[in-house]
């Protein structure tokens, strides 16, 4: 049996995109497979529910996405690169019984949001393209080696100009909808400008018209960002509703919603379920699902009863009759399924659906299937669920479970050769008291108090904080152990282990024992090293109260529940108390830089994709929302509360050799705060080194270049070997670049 490595990240494949066919007897999935150090391949594969092997049927060539059965089975409609030398996706539509696929678009901004319409005549779809775009209409037909000029000189009129890895330039999200059968009799050039008459453009302006969906076969639903007079709607998170019916062309809004962003799904009936989060304060609340009838008007809300939230990387959908919508939440260290039943006189106080009420209403929802395992994403039958799910001994498969949650089979092992070779450890769970917060709190330098020898330094007086009451709070933890590790023998001076913090990003997400970390801890592990990760307060999964403790202060409350955390897995016997290092990305890049900053207690920090000066985050990104609703700031109007909530403003105070981690094109914390904390370490003479990896953005961990994501689990595991005494290998900082590296990142991309 072989250890788990950096390198294995080669050969792991990743499931998503489940949708079962409308008679419950298949599942179409996405499989998606690095190819070389900087791409990966992307093919559809169906599986019968009956149990055989599933096989490909797409072919090998470019990436592949978003499968989507017509209502009769007949067909299967995807997105593809295929072809197309600049990466844009365009529409297919293939037979289910076999034969050839057929590309059915050639549009310039890429299809999204691929949707059938109920009669299986029609195909939704969105994609983002500038006002000439439409104007010369290219984004109803485009030579396929059309490029669009790069901008000389950029000119930026909007707030949020840039997002994920790209400037927007002009782009907006507009709806569209393709007629299947002209499209497919059409001649096969799709250069030909005649080429886009199969297509009809929906909607037009300088907004993003996001989440079209179906309700009956002439209707399409959509959201608009808007505003408030003299409001910038970059500044605004209010969406309208709007039905668009196709007899007439004409939009309709008929409700309104507030949040980061809104999903929509949508019966045949005009039940329209959305996303809302209230407007005040809005990163610190919790995401509702609201279902709108178009009938009566009215409007439910089927998951207030729980205190959970809708969102990150949670979804909703409609079962295939309308009757019950299902949803996912976190939940204690899971992500699990829910459903609820939604109809007319549904919860409304006329007992059963018996009509005495014209009111949309919901029941309680009910919880269908998920714990102890991580739900990614999920399709609903008629009988059955297909979703993908990933658990302690693999990262990710399909299943497939009936609509109650009652029997669930396993449908694919995408990884079963690989891990067969690989020993996989099982994480404890590991249950602790929250640590406390120095009096003086948020921003004031007193600190965190985890318990430690070595304690927390001090700094400035400041305002407001906790008194430490919330040190009754109970914070789930797991502990992860080496392949080599034996229970029994543990204990003796040349049987104890390093040890590993990881802190998770958000700052309100929530780890569980699998999904997207599961190749990084069970590397660590692996190299020897015990890992420890847990959700403290800021974490979603454990309520509002849990979430919105870190209120205006992310450092000092996070720092002190995860120090708690450390002591008690300390108390182990296998666990070496002297050895003990710390990383986190994102926000756990914030907060391991916070760290450093505040204790002496970790003999190494990598610090991945993190947020360093608030005020500089603040103005750089697009989640700007984010700081005005967790610390109710701007800096204009509280720039000292932002100032000494940065790592950057005690950056003095650092002696931990810390490395520095970040992408050149991560355009959700971008990399000017980076650049600053990373000066301010070396010139205070801190051991310290900055790598960054072109062309990648926030994702980098989950989905970056296969190259760029083994060299960054091999860097991290390289910078910890150098501190630690157990580890006969010296500073990096004292070897060759890449000494120690299995290569994939050319010396041309490390400056």
């Amino acid at each position: 049996m072989n250890a788990i490595t950096a390198a294995d990240y080669y050969d792991l494949r990743q499931v998503s995109e489940p949708q079962l066919s409308p008679d419950d007897e298949r599942v179409a999935f996405v499989r998606r497979t690095p190819t070389d150090d900087r791409s990966h391949e992307a093919t559809i594969f169906v599986v019968p529910v009956g149990g055989d092997e599933p096989t490909q049927f797409t072919i090998s060539e470019g990436v592949d996405s978003q499968p989507r059965f017509s209502p009769d089975g007949d067909r299967l409609a995807f997105v593809s690169t295929r072809g197309e030398a600049d990466d844009r996706q365009q529409l297919w539509v293939t037979p289910t019984t076999g034969g050839e696929a057929r590309q059915l678009t050639s549009v310039v901004g890429g299809v999204t949001e691929l949707e059938w319409s109920p009669d299986g005549s029609r195909l939704l779809f969105s994609q983002r393209v500038t006002a000439d775009d439409r104007a010369e209409d290219r984004d109803l037909a485009v030579d396929p080696d059309y490029e669009p000029a790069e901008p000389d000189p950029r000119v930026i009129d909007r707030m949020v100009y840039r997002a994920n890895t790209e400037y927007a330039d002009g782009r907006r999200s507009h709806a569209y909808v393709l007629d299947v059968e002209a499209a497919l009799e059409r001649d096969a050039d799709l250069r030909e400008a005649e080429t886009g008459d199969a297509i009809q453009r929906l909607t037009d302006g300088d907004e993003d018209h996001i989440s079209p969906t179906w309700g009956d076969d002439d209707t399409i639903y959509y959201a608009v960002k808007t505003a408030a007079e003299g409001v910038h709607p970059d500044d605004s998170l209010r969406y309208e509703l709007y039905e668009h019916d196709l007899d007439t062309d004409e939009a309709t809004a008929f409700t309104r919603t507030t949040g980061w962003a809104t999903e929509l799904a949508a019966t045949t009936d005009g039940l329209v379920a959305f996303e809302f989060t209230p407007a005040e304060r809005s990163s610190m609340r919790q995401t509702e699902v609201r279902v709108h009838d178009r009938e009566t008007g009215t409007e439910t809300t089927p998951t207030a009863s729980l205190d959970r939230t809708i969102g990150h990387r949670c979804d909703f959908a409609w079962a295939p009759g309308g009757e019950a919508l299902y949803f996912t939440t976190p939940e204690t260290g899971s992500r699990v399924l829910w459903s609820v039943a939604v109809g007319v006189g549904v919860g409304t106080g006329s007992g059963a659906d018996d009509g005495t009420s014209d009111e949309v209403g919901s029941e309680e929802p009910t919880r269908v299937y998920g714990e102890g395992v991580t739900v990614a994403d999920f399709s609903v039958g008629e009988n059955a669920v297909a979703l993908v799910q990933s658990e302690w001994d693999h990262p990710g498969d399909v299943f497939v479970t009936t609509r109650g949650g009652t029997e669930t089979h396993r449908l694919t092992r995408v990884n079963g050769d690989l891990l067969a070779d690989r020993a996989v450890r099982q994480p404890e769970e590991v249950w602790f008291e929250g640590g406390t917060v120095a009096d003086g709190g948020a921003g004031d330098g007193a600190g965190a108090e985890g318990g430690t020898d070595d304690g927390v330094k001090g700094g400035d007086d400041g305002d407001g904080g906790d008194d430490g009451d919330e040190a009754e709070t109970q914070i789930q933890g797991w502990l992860l152990t080496p392949p080599e590790f034996d229970a029994d023998a543990a204990g003796g001076p040349d049987e104890t282990y390093p040890l590993v913090v990881e802190i998770h990003g958000g700052p309100h997400a929530q780890w569980t024992t699998a999904g997207t970390m599961w190749h990084e801890f069970q590397t660590l592990a692996a190299q020897g090293y015990v890992v420890f990760w847990c959700n403290p307060r800021g974490s979603t999964g454990y309520g509002e109260a849990h979430a919105t403790a870190i209120d205006r202060d992310w450092g000092d409350v996070t720092l002190a529940d995860v120090l708690s955390g450390v002591e008690t897995v300390c108390e182990r016997e296998f666990v070496d108390e002297d050895e003990t290092f710390v990383t986190g990305g994102s926000f756990g890049g914030f907060m391991t830089a916070w760290t450093v900053t505040r204790t002496d207690r970790f003999r190494a920090a990598v610090s991945q994709r993190g947020v360093y000066d608030l005020t500089g985050f603040y103005g750089s990104t697009d989640a700007f929302k984010l700081i005005e609703g967790d610390f109710d700031a701007t800096p204009w109007d509280d720039p000292d509360l932002l100032w000494e909530q940065s790592p950057v403003a005690h950056v003095a105070e650092v002696e931990t050799p810390t490395l520095v981690l970040h992408s050149d094109r991560d355009y959700r914390t971008p990399a000017n705060t980076a650049e600053l904390f990373y000066l301010g370490l070396q010139k205070h003479g801190v051991d310290t080194r900055m790598v960054r990896y072109p062309r990648e953005g926030h994702e980098l961990s989950r989905s970056g270049e296969p190259g760029h994501v083994v060299d960054r689990l091999e860097r991290l595991v390289r910078w910890f070997d150098g501190y630690a005494d157990s580890r006969e290998a010296p500073p990096a900082l004292d070897r060759e670049r890449d000494a120690g590296l299995s290569g994939g990142l050319d010396e041309s991309d490390e400056e």
